[in-house]
């Protein structure tokens, strides 16, 4: 037995043991997402359980260094963990903008103290954080955010707002781009500050969208004192670390491309249309459009795990994840077209336990901000022609 396949064992073993038989079920609404931090939300107390069961060995971010609370795992050992997570049906244990966003971003950027400070704490989930880049002005066109620090000897004092900001009411700590500068181009003079939430002069207020939910946020700064200790990178040079975390974000949005419900639209159509006596869906055109999803979904999801094995350790996946942001959440976006065109009119409830409080509706409507989010699909062809493929201007 080599080593793999005895990592396999103990990983089998453990698993078995210590995931909570409630954390091997599909999700079935955001709710059932366990995000942590000071004050976590969750449907069922095995969320924290299995959370914190995960978080002591490092595996809710296994290629994070053990040194900081990761893993420690190699990319071969990770792809065990998540195969042998996925044989029994296990759940993801921790959603975090911590472990897909600030953790890269701190373990190539932050100083030793920011990432003994920060990164066994999103580790374990126990600090919630949310995003503070785009802005009323400052969109697609990030680097026009005005939002300004001034510095005042041992602190900054931010001043401005944003907006769209994920879960900014829920959050403890957010990641915020700032600008310390204003005299030379918009891409420089700003920099990537991490502050508390909770902080004299924070205000929040939830935007409601067309699915009926607020998710997104206004989030407004006066006067609010940040220690200098918390400039991640050096000041005024944080527009780099503001597109290196980009990559990763984007790439934590691809993933939408893959259906994670573990339940399979085809079967969702032959349940709600029926079949014919040889098992085939009766709709001939939702046949076809089901089939196509479906592979696109399976080539999607090798194309990704190729890539992914191909990636150095902790290195994600770079100018290439606009490729896969673009396509998963357009593969999303047409996912929820056919699963509306399946469910039929019992599809268009809005509430009640009958059509489950809307749930198809709302996530089909929330999917048309999927290729706004993260950049715009038409920013991601921009990225893809000039960096990809390195097309001229």
């Amino acid at each position: 037995m080599n080593n793999l396949e005895q990592f396999r064992q103990e990983v089998a073993i453990w698993l078995e043991s210590n995931c909570p038989e409630a954390m091997r079920t599909p999700m079935k609404d955001e709710g059932d997402a366990y995000w942590g931090g000071r004050n976590p939300e969750m449907n069922h107390p095995d969320q924290k359980v299995w959370a914190d069961r995960m978080g002591e060995r490092g595996w809710t971010a296994p290629e994070w260094p053990a040194e900081y609370g990761g893993g420690g795992l190699s990319k071969d050992q990770a792809k065990i963990l998540r195969e042998e997570m996925r044989r029994i049906g296990a759940r993801s244990p921790l959603e975090s903008f911590g472990i897909s966003m600030l953790g890269p971003a701190l373990l190539k950027y932050g100083s030793e103290e920011q990432k003994r400070e920060h990164i066994p704490k999103i580790v374990k989930g126990q600090i919630r954080w949310c995003q503070g880049y785009s802005e009323p002005d400052a969109g697609s066109d990030l680097a026009s955010l005005k939002t300004r620090a001034e510095d005042q000897g041992d602190h900054y004092l931010v001043n401005g707002q944003k907006v769209w900001t994920s879960y900014a009411d829920k959050a403890d700590w957010i990641f915020c781009l700032v600008r310390t500068d204003a005299s030379g181009t918009k891409h420089d003079g700003i920099s990537f500050l991490l502050f508390d939430m909770a902080s004299k002069g924070v205000e929040v207020r939830p935007i409601k969208l067309i699915s009926g939910r607020s998710p997104f946020c206004e989030t407004f700064f006066d006067d609010v004192i940040v220690p200098k200790e918390n400039l991640i990178g050096e000041e005024g040079r944080g527009w780099s670390i503001a597109k290196y975390l980009l990559t990763h974000e984007r790439e934590m949005i691809s993933g939408q491309g893959l259906s994670s419900s573990g339940v399979r639209l085809g079967q969702v159509a032959i349940d709600s249309i029926g079949c014919d006596a040889n098992g085939q869906l009766n709709d001939t055109f939702l046949r076809h459009d089901v089939a196509q999803l479906e592979l696109d979904e399976l080539v999607f999801g090798a194309t990704m795990q190729r890539v992914s094995d191909e990636t150095k350790a902790g290195q994600g996946l770079g100018e290439a994840a606009s490729i896969f942001k673009y396509y998963g959440t357009e593969l999303n976006k047409r996912r929820w077209e056919i699963m509306m065109a399946v469910v039929g009119e019992n599809a268009l409830g809005w509430e009640g336990e009958t059509n489950n409080d809307g749930e198809t509706a709302r996530t089909w409507l929330r999917t048309k901000g999927n290729s706004i989010e993260g950049g715009t699909s038409e920013v991601q062809l921009n990225v893809i022609a000039k960096r990809v493929l390195g097309l001229p201007s």
